[in-house]
């Protein structure tokens, strides 16, 4: 929702009011600052007439202004993207699965402890299995507090102590695990995996592990990102939880305007 403060929206419609009465090449040149009191108070009278008469002037001005701010927004993280491009899709660490040599690479940042993450990880495990031609690449990045830090230096241990099938084994467990993360509860779901539970727990205080989660969380820094999950399709980055029919879309039309 917008809220118009009435200084700002007054500007905006003296703006549409002079363009509306087809002041012509004067409206070019409309200034209130040039105005005496009592030109500034006629002309006052006359925007709420005009507003007053024609209220749609309003929402046509707020409809603009949200598509502009749309249009910004989507430039500004076209930007961003193509600055960070290497360290989303090459950052030496994070999990690479689905088809590593796929023509549409599907970047994740997620949270273990995030509702709307553990809603997108079935959708995106649908993604995959429909289309055997995506790269996907899991980015750490815990915000939720202790418990989620806690989840991911586990899940990182594991990729450290047992390599990348056993990583994504346990991502997915730990995305579908109900309850907080503890050592107790991380040793049963290492053992209920037949994994050396052990050697992951004590890996987890690894500084390769910081090292990881401070680079992706200067990343996602760089980009702007401030919430789980975070997807970056291709090269077009979208913030929040998207279904797969949605991104299998995006995905058709970004290889049909690859030729």
């Amino acid at each position: 929702m917008i809220r118009l403060s009435l200084p700002r929206t007054g500007l905006a419609c003296a703006a549409a009011l002079a363009a509306a009465l087809s002041f012509g090449p004067a409206a070019q040149a409309f200034d209130l600052s040039q105005m005496n009191e009592e030109e500034r108070a006629a002309f006052g009278a006359e925007v709420r007439a005009y507003l007053l008469e024609n209220p749609e002037v309003i929402l046509e001005a707020v409809n603009k202004l949200e598509q502009q701010q749309a249009a910004a927004e989507a430039a500004r993280d076209d930007a961003l993207v193509a600055e960070n491009l290497n360290a989303l899709h090459n950052d030496g660490f994070s999990y690479v699965g689905g088809n590593p040599d796929g023509d549409i690479t599907l970047v994740e940042f997620m949270d273990y402890r995030c509702g709307y993450c553990r809603r997108a990880a079935p959708e995106v495990e649908k993604l995959l299995a429909a289309d055997g031609n995506i790269r996907l690449i899991i980015k750490e990045f815990p915000i939720l507090g202790e418990a989620s830090v806690l989840a991911s230096r586990f899940a990182i241990a594991t990729k450290l102590v047992a390599g990348d099938e056993a990583y994504k084994n346990m991502h997915d467990a730990l995305i579908s695990m109900g309850g907080a993360p503890s050592e107790a509860t991380l040793r049963r779901l290492a053992e209920g995996l037949d994994m050396d539970a052990d050697a992951i727990l004590a890996r987890m205080s690894d500084p390769e592990i910081s090292r990881q989660l401070q680079e992706t969380r200067a990343l996602a820094q760089q980009m702007a990102i401030s919430g789980t999950p975070t997807f970056v399709l291709d090269q077009e980055l979208l913030r929040g939880f998207l279904p797969a029919d949605q991104m299998e879309i995006m995905i058709a039309e970004i290889r049909d305007a690859r030729g």
